[in-house]
């Protein structure tokens, strides 16, 4: 893998571009749309809240019939499609004016971008060798986190203003880079859809080893609200840090995983260093908890040296831990059903989305110290049972990265379109 934050030139480079492109928009969204829906739509907090909840379950079901579909017709005409869905989508909330119209149009965004992650993926396993695809991955996680970054940005110039215009502003960006994203999506190859063979109404669900493997990686992803809500939180009423140290934080873990992202994947090639990654990552998480919660009591600069070690554990782990998932999630997938499986392994993000904030606010703001070790406990339990997990999935006790690439390499790559 080259030594650069920039993928190859070629299908690596359109994804990443179309990656960072709806990324910006996202950022600006992300930042904006809490106030837009409060302060604009007129909507009670905690019905957006709900409506939020209501359409992001809506949106995990959908994804697994919307990544079989792409594994049929065919994955980038699928991809194209629901990237102009989810611009269709975001434009809809510039008409609406009531709990409803909010509902359904939330409902849409959240299928359309469930849709979309399983298709992009489908995409990238038909251009991309089974090799290549970790590596991609962290590229593409980088560029989004850049991506983000510069979005949040101009989502902030729109709070500054706080005008009825700059949020609408915000909402048409993240819609028109969502029809660019389908422009850059379109250039690339066309892979073929391949004839899935019948596997029952519950498709996936009937694989219970990779539905082991993905609730364990749920598990895993309970510590994605960390950053937003869970430190925070904890920083605000346990300890005397400033509150500034928030947006540090933030920053630190998004510059990290900019930088370091794509060389952490570098040695990550089949489903023995996929799964060593993802056990090493949970006892550096375990280590991350057991740090954060140091800085209770302590003075305040005793208490931000600690939150700042205790970050860089924090994002290590993330790093590895994201970098094992994606190799396990495609190296477990059938080949001719990769957007149905990537569909059902992206309902644990929404899953951990969900439950996370109350899982870490219970854990951590009531139970303290011992919330954050039993937070860090499940991690290394989860991660440690995620190599025979893993196995039992793959069919095979097989050790060797070298077996299984050969593997990859034969069987798991659909055809490209003539």
């Amino acid at each position: 893998m080259p030594n650069t934050l920039v993928p190859p030139a070629g299908p690596q480079r359109t994804l990443a571009l179309a990656q960072l492109t709806n990324s910006v928009g996202d950022g600006a969204y992300y930042v904006t749309s809490a106030l837009y829906f409060t302060h604009v739509v007129g909507l009670a907090p905690a019905r957006v809240g709900l409506g939020l909840t209501l359409a992001w379950a809506v949106g995990s079901l959908v994804g697994v019939p919307l990544g079989r579909l792409a594994d049929r017709r065919g994955p980038r005409g699928t991809a194209v499609l629901l990237a102009l869905a989810t611009g269709l989508a975001v434009a809809s909330f510039l008409v609406v004016r009531g709990f409803v119209p909010f509902v359904i149009a939330a409902c849409a965004y959240a299928s359309a971008q469930s849709g979309l992650a399983a298709a992009r993926q489908a995409l990238l396993a038909g251009l991309v060798s089974a090799g290549e695809r970790t590596g991609l991955l962290a590229h593409l996680q980088s560029t989004l986190n850049a991506g983000l970054a510069v979005g949040a940005g101009l989502g902030g110039l729109a709070l500054r203003a706080g005008t009825r215009s700059a949020y609408l502003g915000v909402f048409a960006l993240d819609a028109v880079s969502f029809l660019v994203c389908a422009g850059l999506l379109v250039r690339l190859p066309s892979v073929r859809g391949v004839q899935v063979r019948k596997a029952g109404g519950l498709g996936v669900l009937r694989d219970r080893p990779y539905v082991v493997v993905t609730l364990l990686n749920t598990v895993l992803l309970l510590r994605m609200p960390l950053l937003s809500l869970g430190l925070p939180l904890w920083i605000a009423e346990r300890t005397d840090a400033p509150t500034w140290l928030v947006s540090a934080l933030f920053v630190l873990n998004t510059g990290a995983v900019m930088v370091f992202q794509v060389r952490t994947a570098r040695g990550i090639t089949g489903l023995a260093s996929a799964t060593r990654a993802v056990r090493r990552s949970g006892w550096i998480m375990l280590a991350a908890c057991a740090v954060f919660a140091l800085s209770a009591g302590a003075s305040p600069w005793v208490a931000v040296g600690a939150l700042v070690v205790g970050a860089v554990l924090q994002v290590a782990a993330e790093m590895g831990q994201s970098a094992g998932s994606w190799q396990l999630s495609f190296d477990l997938a059938p080949a001719d059903r990769v957007g149905e499986y990537q569909g059902f392994f992206g309902t644990g993000v929404t899953v951990a989305r969900t439950m996370g904030p109350l899982v870490l606010t219970s854990l951590l703001l009531e139970w303290g110290t011992p919330g954050w070790l039993l937070l860090g406990g499940a991690t290394v339990v989860a991660s440690y049972a995620m190599g025979p997990a893993a196995r039992r999935a793959a069919g095979t006790g097989r050790e060797t990265d070298e077996d299984e690439d050969e593997a990859g390499a034969v069987n798991r790559q659909p055809a490209l379109a003539s």
